[in-house]
């Protein structure tokens, strides 16, 4: 339940000439863009690089590569995403189906697609891919799209084709698609080879945990780094743990003798450079010498006075194996700031494998889809018991389960006063005691309640469901909602876990949130949204709060009213990692104060977040959340 703050909506630029539908047959004409409207190219193309927008270099060399299902007019023809021109724009006939496409010369594995909407953008589409020009596979679908520039990123999918294309499916404003650019990165996977060479270059590269979206470890062989070692473009940046890893498939068997790995600042002071036949096991092939692990890790710098190093591995013998792969044993520290020293993630920018064997055939496995069959209820409680069941759930205990965390002002404890059954429901009861209670090293005015079925209930996928009643007032902070259940473990921790926010409330009657937080996409960058009671409903009145989670999406409902939906593929390819495929467990809550409303409320005294006149409201015994039952279906 970390802080956040409201979202602003990405902008779009307005500008915009007067619109004039063009005849059946002029459009007809406009299905290719031809030299009579671009003008000329160059004969031959530049070797492509790591940032060579792949569709501008093929329209150059085959302006008829480029083809739609019609333009707006003379203006606004399709070769105009595609000419490398920010002032130029294809704009579509006034059609929700309306298309573009692009023939990108040869097989490319596709890094990201960038598309910069003019003001007519698309609300819905989808981008896809294509060897033949004929057989479409989907690799982005934006369901709520709000213009501006947008970067899908593949990672991890497998995406390799010819041909690229958006498929329009509903339109944002009455005229038709408008883009300034379309644009399209990527490299042709090294293939096999009896001649030595980096065999991992446009390959597929894996790790356990990455930055954000940007930072994914598809920037490894991608051929790509500054000369300098040092900025922000084309690397993998892990997160701040040790034990992270990053693999290349080469595709098949292969004899390795070098390994050249490019880092940023953020290099590993010792590693371990390891090959696998299959991905799992793995055989130690190279370690730093103790003299160069003390020589790293004597280099201390402030990051802004840190380049990165070139590690030339020159293996003692050949290596054989499909799968190469970099383990992280120890973080280079930084001055942070003198005499003071931090460690980050690790951060490389290109992972050359060099030898014979390889493939280009290597690829990412499909991604797991929504199972079938019926949901079945695998967990329930309408607490009618004459207690609360700790067979389901367990209490919470600041000072022993959790530490204080956003600010809060109470501390949770296991006590009737703040958790109990009454009447067939859960009470979270607030209570305020001025310096009486002590817990985790400091003294709190407030205690609560906070329950979860960590170690009782631990499930992977569902639907998850809660009727609940709310207290209303500033700074009160009511909240149903999962954690992954690895979340204690050092090597994971926050927000690598996941965590699933289905309903907080943080005073408000009319408006309730809901939220995702994960590597890339946590506390004030979540990604969520606000939902506001149908009918004039509040929140001091019985609702059903609902997440449906599946291997593909997360969606949210407010008494059966979707209010969000994020898809796995969305999230991957914009945000970061998703950390939901593994165990979660429930939590309620009454959290009072702290980061999530004070950024609404501005409130900062008495109590950060929370105001005299909700502490009066404590103090009067009348703020309490009620909870009805809670309940987890599932299939299989």
């Amino acid at each position: 339940m970390p802080s956040r703050t409201p979202h602003t909506s990405r902008t779009s630029r307005t500008s915009r000439v007067p619109r004039t539908l063009l005849s059946a047959v002029a459009a007809a004409a406009l299905l290719t863009a031809g030299p009579a409207l671009i003008a000329p190219r160059a004969s031959a193309a530049t070797a492509a690089t790591w940032d060579t927008d792949r569709a501008a270099a093929a329209y150059a060399l085959n302006p008829a590569g480029v083809t739609a299902s019609g333009s707006e007019n003379a203006g606004s023809a399709p070769g105009l995403a595609f000419d490398g021109n920010a002032s130029t724009r294809w704009s579509s006939n006034f059609a929700d189906d309306a298309w573009i496409r692009v023939d990108l010369g040869s097989t490319l594995r596709i890094d990201r697609v960038t598309l910069d909407w003019e003001a007519a953008y698309g609300k819905r589409y989808v981008l896809e891919v294509s060897k033949n020009g004929t057989d479409w596979t989907p690799f982005y679908t934006e369901t709520a799209g709000t213009g501006g520039s947008v970067t899908a990123h593949t990672y991890p999918q497998e995406v390799t084709g010819r041909y690229v294309r958006l498929r329009g499916l509903e339109r944002a404003t009455p005229y038709g698609y408008s883009l300034w650019n379309f644009k399209v990165y990527g490299g042709e996977p090294a293939p096999a080879s009896t001649a030595r060479t980096n065999l991992a270059l446009n390959h597929p590269a894996y790790t356990n945990y990455y930055q954000d979206a940007g930072h994914s470890p598809a920037f490894l062989t991608d051929g790509g780094w500054p000369a300098d070692l040092k900025g922000d473009s084309s690397r993998w940046s892990s997160d701040w743990n040790t034990d992270r890893w990053v693999s290349v498939d080469l595709g098949a068997q292969s004899t390795i003798d070098t390994v050249d790995l490019y880092w940023e600042s953020a290099y590993a002071v010792d590693y371990l450079l390891q090959v696998s036949d299959d991905n799992r096991t793995w055989r130690t092939v190279y370690e730093p010498s103790a003299a160069d692990i003390a020589a790293r890790r004597a280099d201390v710098k402030a990051p802004g006075d840190a380049a990165g190093l070139h590690d030339t591995v020159k293996l003692p013998s050949p290596a054989t194996g499909r799968y190469v792969r970099m383990l992280g044993k120890e973080r280079r520290s930084f001055y942070n700031p003198a005499p003071a020293t931090a460690q980050f993630g690790y951060s490389l920018y290109e992972f050359q494998v060099w030898g014979t064997g390889g493939s280009a055939s290597a690829a990412y496995p499909a991604l797991p889809a929504d199972p079938t069959g019926t949901y079945r209820t695998t967990f329930f409680d309408d607490f009618t018991a004459a207690s609360l069941d700790r067979s389901k759930w367990r209490v919470v205990r600041t000072g022993t389960e959790m530490g204080p965390v956003n600010g809060e002002s109470q501390a949770y404890v296991d006590s009737t006063d703040n958790i109990r059954t009454q009447n067939g429901s859960l009470l979270l009861k607030a209570k305020y005691c001025k310096g009486c209670t002590k817990a985790g090293g400091g003294t709190y005015d407030f205690t609560s309640g906070r329950i979860d079925t960590n170690t009782h209930f631990d499930f992977t996928y569902g639907k998850v469901s809660a009727r609940m009643k709310l207290p209303v007032g500033d700074g009160f902070w009511p909240a149903f909602w999962m954690l992954g259940s690895n979340v204690d473990d050092p090597s994971v921790s926050w927000p690598a876990s996941g965590e699933t926010d289905i309903m907080e409330n943080i005073g408000y009657g009319d408006w309730t949130s809901s939220a995702l937080h994960g590597p890339g996409y946590s506390a004030d960058g979540n990604i969520g949204a606000r939902q506001t009671y149908a009918n004039g409903g509040t929140a001091d009145q019985w609702h059903t709060y609902a997440v449906e989670w599946t291997p593909t999406a997360m969606r949210f409902y407010v008494d059966d009213r979707l209010v969000q939906e994020t898809t796995r593929n969305v999230l991957e390819s914009t945000r970061g990692k998703w950390v939901y495929d593994h165990n979660q467990y429930v939590i309620l809550n009454l959290a009072l104060g702290g980061a999530y409303p004070a950024g609404w409320n501005k409130v900062t005294s008495p109590y950060w977040g929370l105001p005299q006149s909700s502490v009066d409201k404590i103090a009067s015994g009348a703020v309490q959340a009620e909870v009805d039952w809670v309940k987890v279906e599932q299939k299989g």
